[in-house]
């Protein structure tokens, strides 16, 4: 068994499994600590470096393709603080730290695991329920339904229609996307049949997030969802069974048209619409009339 113990955190190596545990420093980001402890099977497991600096080092781990959700909802954009697969070593641990490598990549070359991509998640992603506040508004999870509440900074076209529950079955993607310079992030959900391009502070379906401290946390209800979706190299004989349309009589199909852009101009009015949006649902409206 291998293990290093810093301010930073823990990693325990058993031969089978890497046991990675936040540290309780005050400098420890939010993610990581909400995280809380993971266990990274070998199998999960592409490759372990370590890097030295005059003061302190850095143990990092690398995942294969596909294996963990959280990863897979981030894209690569968690800031090193935030990054769980990342260890601070202090100086005098160095040894320590060169050791934890060899005994990872031993184990790897001995068990022969593949650094190539899965084709399943081997992590299980954040626990849940999971609730999570930033930017414009509150997000949950509970493993069926995502929660979105919104507070005051929430622009009036979004927060007119009220709380947003979205069943994970019409959920087809979930995106987290920090704040850089002076744009800023959003985690933003893909809700079959209500697909939009509209900005996340006008989007329903999206947080808008200001680049401040606590919103790296919507990564963690991303990824918990991203756990329960298709994983990205699903078959499409795997994913859920599109429903095909009935037929519809000409005239009811020209009658329920004109009733949507009855409905769409009265959402428009109260401000649940914006005027993009307006303009795009009612044009794709009239191309079927």
């Amino acid at each position: 068994m291998a293990e290093i113990i810093q301010r930073d955190g823990t990693w325990v190596f058993d031969g089978d499994a890497l046991r990675m545990t936040p540290g309780r420093n005050k400098n420890v980001s939010p993610l990581r600590t909400m995280l809380g402890e993971l266990t990274v099977p070998l199998g999960a497991l592409a490759g372990i470096s370590f890097e030295q600096g005059r003061k302190t080092g850095r143990l990092r781990l690398r995942l294969r393709d596909g294996a963990d959700p959280l990863l897979q909802a981030t894209a690569g954009k968690l800031a090193e603080p935030n990054d769980p697969y990342q260890l601070t070593v202090e100086s005098d641990r160095y040894g320590v730290a060169e050791y934890l490598v060899d005994e990872i990549r031993n184990a790897l070359l001995l068990d022969q695991v593949p650094s190539g991509p899965v084709d399943n998640y081997l992590l299980p992603g954040p626990s849940i329920p999971l609730s999570a506040s930033a930017g414009d508004g509150t997000a949950s999870f509970d493993g069926e339904h995502v929660r979105l509440e919104w507070n005051w900074k929430t622009e009036d076209a979004k927060s007119a229609a009220g709380t947003r529950t979205l069943a994970l079955t019409d959920i087809t993607a979930v995106e987290w996307h920090p704040a850089i310079g002076l744009e800023n992030g959003s985690l933003r959900f893909t809700v079959r049949g209500a697909e939009t391009k509209a900005p996340p502070k006008y989007d329903p379906n999206s947080v808008e997030l200001w680049g401040f401290k606590k919103d790296p946390l919507m990564a963690l209800v991303a990824a918990a969802v991203q756990a329960r979706l298709p994983h990205p190299t699903a078959s499409p004989a795997e994913l859920p069974p599109k429903e095909q349309p009935a037929a519809i009589p000409p005239e009811a199909d020209h009658d329920a048209l004109l009733r949507r852009l009855r409905e769409l101009g009265d959402l428009h009015k109260e401000g649940v619409l914006t005027t993009e949006e307006f303009t795009l649902a009612k044009q794709a409206v009239l191309k079927r009339l």
